[in-house]
């Protein structure tokens, strides 16, 4: 993939992962990723909800050219390098002028707790710190979501406390676990 602008990098490689800029044409492989994994990503990741379908795939694949041209997320693929397989996905949101932005990731249930979250979390920060010119990389998570804790632990981010109500799922407020990353932390 060849960066045809004079904007960040659509892709970037870690030991395992390529990781590339989602594409209109990845909708049949996000779908299947999404319908695999409902039974474990509805509780924390209210999109990937039972009723799900190609046309919201479609949908949001359409925002991702533009919200990365107005700079308000970035949003990627999670690709194994030896198989080509899509894994799961890891963006950036919620860019403040700080510059501050939230960091997400969420991998297709066959392929959970082999690493592959933590590897594109540190991937994507360094990314952001090389690339955006991010001060600070935030990574927020409902304290139910244990595994998603161990990804930022695992990733090396540092745990900041409890944000109280802070996240709002299935029309039930939850508190957060709040932990960040520094260039220093990765770079």
């Amino acid at each position: 993939m060849v960066n045809l602008g004079s904007g960040p990098p659509l892709h970037f490689d870690t030991a395992r992962l390529h990781v590339r800029r989602y594409e209109l044409d990845d909708d049949r492989m996000l779908y299947a990723a999404a319908r695999e994994s409902v039974g474990e990503v509805y509780r924390f990741l209210p999109w990937c909800h039972p009723e799900y379908d190609i046309t919201e795939s479609r949908a949001w694949l359409a925002r991702i050219e533009p919200d990365w041209e107005a700079e308000r997320a970035y949003n990627f693929a999670i690709i194994s390098s030896q198989t080509g397989q899509f894994l799961g996905g890891v963006g950036l949101n919620r860019i403040d002028e700080h510059p501050v932005a939230n960091l997400g990731y969420w991998i297709r249930s066959s392929a959970t707790a082999q690493g592959i979250a933590t590897e594109a979390t540190v991937g994507l920060a360094r990314y952001a710190f090389a690339h955006l010119a991010m001060m600070r990389v935030e990574i927020v998570m409902s304290i139910e979501n244990t595994p998603s804790r161990r990804v930022a632990e695992k990733a090396g981010a540092v745990y900041e406390g409890i944000l109280r109500n802070r996240l709002l799922l299935h029309g039930r407020g939850h508190d957060a676990h709040s932990y960040s990353l520094l260039r220093s932390d990765v770079l």
